[in-house]
């Protein structure tokens, strides 16, 4: 391969995120050696648990819907220049959205969770767009701002959780959610009932995928996906949010309204975040925590964006490899005694390595400029 072909490889973004990877493989694997693992048997663990089972696999699914979300979230603002590190307590303001109306809001089937998704959005978009005024109008900026509404929002949600009217008796978590605000798939009443039990033992495979809470999540994650992307890419407002993330001065100058721009992609950003923890509780928890602080969705989210290079697209197999890694961790903790720690520093490298990755381009410029040097001096030589 020649000076000129192995540079355009280095400039495309998919070969970083494989540098990325391998890298991060790497050093999983020298970290289980010198823990007295063998680094083969742990992934072909990984590997062989999540592929070959069904209810491991659609587990990683569940796994993944959230930070899908707030992937999305991160992704969005990145693309506009900015970074929305409040996501955690959007997420957070989702999810104790989905818990009260879920709870205290009787609705019919199939409307319950639709008003739930669109309050929760509302809601977690307030709070960002809120990130997105003061930035605009005020030049706080938004690590700050999103930082502090962060513990805002923390605090806010075990507030709830504790009134006595939401506390479910003797617990840390509020009252469960109605059956009409839950999209799991299968209902757990069902699974628990005599037939759910007779067909889960008659069809073992389906049966296994029953046992897990998938649920609609995933489809709704894969249409935002879809949709975000289409909107980034193909609409006049997608644009605009490109074209502030890439200069806001030259954007302005152009006549765009890069305030606007900051506070709609604040609140969507917010939204999107609040999905996530709305979605959560719809199948998975159905309740929340006062522990909600400590599951870490949004800064897992960050780095799922980070790995699928910030394209609402390469978020969803991004998060579907950071899902299956976690949950992996845990097959592998479970039959050889590894630590989950050393998957924390696989996804960890994997970060870094993005980030060093973005250096491939300039050295593919250098390469460039030294295949021109040379063709240079070698017409030189001819003449």
């Amino acid at each position: 391969m020649n000076n000129n072909k192995f540079a355009s490889l280095l400039k495309k973004p998919v070969v970083a995120i494989l540098f990325a990877l391998l890298l991060g493989l790497l050093v999983g694997a020298l970290i289980f050696a010198m823990a007295g693992f063998n680094p083969g048997q742990a992934y072909g663990i990984m590997i062989r648990e999540i592929f070959t089972k069904p209810k491991n696999f659609s587990q990683v699914v569940v796994n993944a819907v959230p930070i899908i979300f707030t992937g999305l979230a991160f992704s969005f603002t990145s693309r506009a220049g900015l970074f929305n590190i409040g996501i955690e307590g959007q997420f957070m303001l989702g999810a104790i959205s989905a818990a009260l109306i879920g709870y205290f809001i009787a609705l019919p089937m199939v409307i319950h969770p639709i008003v739930i998704l669109i309050v929760a959005f509302v809601i977690g978009g307030i709070w960002g767009a809120f990130s997105g005024f003061l930035k605009a109008k005020f030049a706080i900026h938004e690590v700050i701002s999103t930082i502090m509404l962060n513990w805002i929002a923390y605090y806010l949600n075990n507030f709830i959780v504790n009134l006595e009217v939401v506390k479910e008796p003797n617990t840390l978590h509020s009252r469960e959610i109605l059956d009409t605000a839950v999209i799991k798939f299968v209902s757990t009443e069902w699974r628990r009932s005599e037939a759910g039990r007779e067909y889960i033992k008659a069809n073992p495979f389906l049966g296994n995928i029953i046992k897990t809470d998938v649920g609609w999540g995933i489809v709704l994650a894969i249409i935002f996906a879809i949709l975000f992307w289409f909107i980034l890419n193909h609409t006049k407002r997608g644009y605009e949010v490109r074209a502030v993330g890439l200069n806001k001065y030259a954007a302005e100058f152009s006549g765009i309204s890069v305030d606007k721009n900051i506070i709609f992609t604040m609140f969507v950003s917010g939204g999107l975040a609040a999905l996530g923890g709305a979605i959560l509780v719809m199948t998975s928890t159905g309740s929340v925590s006062v522990l909600a602080g400590q599951e870490g969705y949004g800064w897992d989210g960050m780095s799922v964006a980070l790995i699928g290079n910030t394209s609402p697209l390469g978020v969803l197999p991004a998060a579907l490899l950071f899902a299956g890694l976690s949950h992996g961790g845990t097959m592998v903790q479970s039959q050889i005694g590894a630590p989950t720690e050393i998957i924390k520093i696989i996804i960890g490298v994997i970060v870094l390595a993005i980030a060093i990755a973005t250096l491939l381009p300039r050295i593919a410029d250098n390469l460039n400029r030294r295949s021109m040097d040379k063709a240079l001096k070698e017409e030189k030589k001819h003449e």
